[in-house]
């Protein structure tokens, strides 16, 4: 059964004064922007791989890196149905009930593992409306 994945952060690297990269659970490695954060150089992961935390305080969750990591590798089309699931609460089985899709391709979508077809993100924007419609 595929399911969505659970993934959790390794390590992280300064690159320079505002690049990172970081490296995932799952392999995946990425390199992303951070100009907003303190020195890049005092950057630890928190614990378990859930986050990442500086001397400071400031601490980013490892959900909001990973949606970072697929603009950066690419994958805006993934973190957009990403998004749009969470915003909704909706389970691999609701969301596959809800577009008319197998469970199993949910997951490929959800997980980063296949594209997200445009028809797939026009009918979120579609069943959005359409509940909506009915709240209304």
């Amino acid at each position: 059964m595929t399911t969505d994945s659970m993934r959790t952060i390794l390590s992280a690297k300064a690159l320079d004064g505002a690049h990172l990269r970081l490296e995932w659970s799952d392999g995946t490695l990425a390199e992303l922007a951070m100009p907003k954060v303190p020195d890049p150089t005092e950057v630890a992961v928190g614990d378990w791989g859930h986050s990442l935390v500086w001397p400071d305080g400031t601490e980013i969750g490892a959900d909001s890196l990973w949606l970072d990591t697929l603009v950066a590798r690419g994958q805006s089309d993934v973190r957009k149905f990403l998004e749009w699931r969470l915003a909704n609460g909706l389970s691999l089985a609701k969301t596959a009930d809800a577009l008319g899709l197998a469970r199993r391709t949910v997951a490929y979508y959800s997980n980063g593992e296949r594209a997200v077809p445009k028809t797939v993100l026009l009918a979120c924007k579609g069943w959005d409306a359409t509940n909506r419609l009915k709240a209304a």
